[in-house]
């Protein structure tokens, strides 16, 4: 295992910066997630660190171990691509075993490595069929088995389950985390997909447009992101414009006609373009009047059924917005009803203030 630490990392094609002066530490044994959008630098800063590209600026080190300019044969890096880059043409057993037999290993040695991981992988039954002739998800378990055997000091997936149906994603996703705890490698990820962050990472670090917004805990950036871009990248929220009104020592909505109780009230910057994020399960609906702060009188618009969540958008009586509510499923008698007059409260302790975030 290593760990990895990019400093000060910069990357540019030409006149276009892809990466901005990254600096962050990735923990021996950690499942570390790079989440953004496309083009936000997430698969860049990935490649910096397999060796595919060199940083403009800045440096790229394993363990204690300068890699800047180190080739990516030399790094015992393990990738699985996107598209699985696999040999169509080749049996299981012969494409798992490619990496070994580049390193010259011995064939004894090759078959038993291979098959170990094939026994982990759950595929030695298929050891001898072409991979052709194999399933999405097998195919990815081939890919991924192909990247392990060379026993990596680290484990790079570029965005493996992106091809996958819904239910082979969420099998998959259960895969890979089995089989990094059980190997204990040091593991870095990049998705678009904030799900499989969520539910895969110790930490994320959330990219966009080049620069890495926030690094932290699955819980740390949902629950406190530190701008309006990353609580609206992760999880869904209601945002909105707010400013801080020091003559009242409060916050101000001008979305709400009315100033906004928040417990704790955080940092106030005066004249700081600001919004409050609340999410939309932390939101009270009732038909009957509520007490408290933060109660506003609305209609339901729109209600949505998912199966395990019931999705409602509220309409602000005399505002032009429309608010998001999302409870558990608990039955049809406690759904809201379209065109209902309903009351809507922010809990204090629920709602986050934060800055805008840059644009460039």
């Amino acid at each position: 295992m290593s760990s990895v630490t990019l400093s000060n990392i910069t990357k540019r094609f030409g006149d276009f910066t892809a990466v901005k002066n990254l600096d962050l530490v990735i923990k021996e044994g950690e499942f570390f997630t790079f989440l953004g959008p496309s083009g936000c630098g997430k698969t860049t800063t990935l490649r910096m660190i397999a060796g595919f590209y060199y940083p403009t600026e800045g440096k790229v080190k394993f363990n204690e171990k300068d890699m800047t300019t180190v080739s990516p044969e030399n790094r015992n890096t393990g990738m699985v691509f996107q598209n699985y880059a696999l040999f169509p043409h080749m049996t299981v057993f012969e494409n798992v075993a490619f990496g070994l037999k580049v390193r010259k290993k011995k064939k004894v040695e090759i078959k038993k490595r291979v098959e170990d991981v094939l026994e982990k992988v759950r595929l030695k039954p298929f050891i001898d069929r072409q991979v052709s002739q194999l399933s999405g998800g097998q195919q990815q378990r081939v890919a991924l088995a192909r990247a392990l055997v060379i026993e990596p000091d680290i484990l790079l997936l570029d965005e493996p389950l992106s091809n996958l149906d819904a239910r082979l994603r969420d099998e998959m996703r259960n895969e890979i985390l089995r089989l990094q705890r059980e190997y204990g490698i040091t593991t870095i990820y990049v998705t678009h997909d904030q799900v499989e962050a969520l539910t895969m990472s110790d930490r994320i670090a959330v990219f966009n447009v080049g620069n890495c917004q926030q690094i932290g805990t699955p819980t740390e950036i949902y629950n406190h992101p530190v701008n309006d871009f990353v609580a609206e990248f992760i999880g869904e929220t209601n945002l909105l414009d707010v400013r801080w009104r020091k003559e009242k020592e409060a916050f101000y909505s001008e979305d709400l006609n009315s100033s906004i109780v928040v417990t704790p009230s955080g940092s106030e910057v005066e004249n700081a373009p600001l919004k409050m994020s609340i999410r939309p399960e932390a939101i009270e609906v009732s038909g009957s009047e509520l007490s408290g702060p933060n109660v506003y009188v609305g209609k339901v618009h729109l209600v949505q059924f998912t199966g395990e969540a019931v999705h409602s958008f509220i309409a602000l009586h005399d505002r032009n917005m429309f608010i998001k509510v999302t409870d558990l499923n608990k039955g049809p008698s406690t759904y809201l009803k379209e065109n209902a007059e309903v009351y809507v409260q922010f809990p204090p302790s629920q709602i986050r203030i934060v800055p805008k975030a840059a644009k460039e």
